[in-house]
């Protein structure tokens, strides 16, 4: 590989590494306290690919010991924003459902937000957020998919 796009792509990612632990910061002031950005990021991704997934899937995802979704997914349970079911399909496993509590507690993560966001996007005018969104989704479709692939 040349240096040019090694450069251009750690360039790349550095960049959305920075604005991921920026923007991680700014949410995570913004929940309760006891309440981490681990927690709420659980809660999006059983809203974004559907709940009813099992903890295993939900380490694979967030890339993850299986022991750390664990006590993650315990302390999500023991404040009613999920709750463990017996997976139908082996009722050995069980599978993680959102409750009502806990899409409140995430709709009113993001809410919280409003400020900063405000803020924001005053100093963003002139860049299409959305049409970045747009691309950025599509590099993540391609880079699970990659991912998945090595697995």
């Amino acid at each position: 590989m040349d240096d040019k796009t090694r450069s251009t792509y750690f360039t790349f990612f550095n960049e959305i590494g920075i604005i991921g632990q920026l923007s991680r910061a700014i949410l995570e002031s913004r929940l309760p306290d006891g309440m981490l950005i681990s927690h709420f990021s659980v809660l999006n991704h059983l809203i974004r690919v559907q709940d009813g997934r099992t903890p295993q899937d939900i380490s694979r995802a967030f890339q993850v010991p299986k022991t750390s979704m664990t006590h993650t997914l315990a302390v999500l349970e023991k404040h009613n924003l999920v709750e463990m079911k017996p997976n139908p399909r082996d009722g050995r496993s069980k599978n993680v459902w959102i409750t009502a509590k806990g899409r409140e507690f995430r709709d009113q993560a993001i809410g919280g937000m409003d400020p900063d966001i405000e803020r924001l996007s005053g100093l963003l005018a002139g860049i299409d957020v959305a049409a970045l969104s747009e691309q950025l989704a599509g590099i993540r479709k391609i880079m699970d998919a990659s991912r998945d692939e090595a697995e």
